[in-house]
């Protein structure tokens, strides 16, 4: 069952549906789709679990291309562009292996389909364990997760789900779902066929998610794909590296390459 998915929509033209990475949110991507919807109608998506979006017990990859083709074909769009970050990523490769004659155009950013061992499960657990009723300021949580969350940045980028509403905080991250369902994030499904359209990979050059040796599996699944690297980047290297990014991006949804 596909469920309510929040948004955030920019510009006109050919649409392009980003889908941010795990613990991620529309939000992370505001300047990379304001500077598309120049020439596309860009349409940012909070992933089922994540951000205003509904919560749901199932959260594979299936569930998410379902929701987002349902979000896209309720505001009347069955032709458009789906780019996806990290675990976006993997949920835009499902959703053009199962409806390959809506997606037309394919960005794929620094993940490949294959599994992956369970990094971030240490993240999800830490976050759980907080006594969320004792943290009035999210630099008490901050401190409280500096153990289990050594990197300021990551700790930043987590936090920026951590509420405080009258006086009481919230994770705005289904963390129960989450952790419960991190095999499946981390894996990728079976797939029995190809995408033919379009492909476009783009992997941080100082990022481990895209290996070498994951480029034969792309290949096979979407042979028309373009695999392309971006220097003096991680894994958010569209926050690194945005224009850089975008001089990769932007021709190719606009079908110039």
């Amino acid at each position: 069952m596909t469920i309510r998915l929040a948004a955030v929509e920019y510009g006109d033209g050919p649409v392009v549906a980003i889908l941010h990475g795990l613990f991620g949110s529309a939000r992370n991507w505001d300047s990379i789709a304001r500077r598309l919807a120049s020439r596309h109608r860009v349409i940012a998506f909070d992933l089922r679990n994540h951000g205003a979006s509904d919560w749901a017990d199932g959260m594979d990859y299936a569930d998410m291309a379902e929701d987002v083709r349902a979000a896209l074909n309720e505001r009347g769009h069955r032709r458009y562009a789906l780019l996806g970050h990290s675990m976006g990523g993997k949920a835009a490769m499902a959703g053009a292996f199962r409806y390959p004659d809506e997606v037309e155009r394919l960005v794929v950013v620094d993940v490949a389909p294959v599994a992956y061992p369970l990094r971030h499960l240490g993240f999800v657990q830490a976050m759980r364990s907080l006594d969320l009723a004792s943290i009035t300021r999210r630099g008490e949580a901050d401190l409280r997760l500096a153990d289990a969350v050594p990197d300021a940045a990551e700790r930043a980028f987590l936090l920026q789900n951590l509420l405080f509403e009258n006086g009481h905080a919230r994770w705005r991250l289904n963390l129960d779902a989450i952790e419960r369902q991190m095999p499946a994030l981390v894996g990728f499904p079976s797939i029995g066929d190809v995408y033919p359209g379009p492909a476009l990979f783009v992997a941080g050059g100082g990022s481990d998610y895209v290996l070498p040796e994951y480029e034969l599996e792309i290949r096979r699944l979407f042979p028309r794909a373009d695999i392309r690297r971006i220097e003096n980047a991680g894994h958010w290297l569209h926050a690194k590296q945005p224009n850089a990014f975008l001089e990769i991006v932007e021709p190719f949804l606009s079908g110039a390459v």
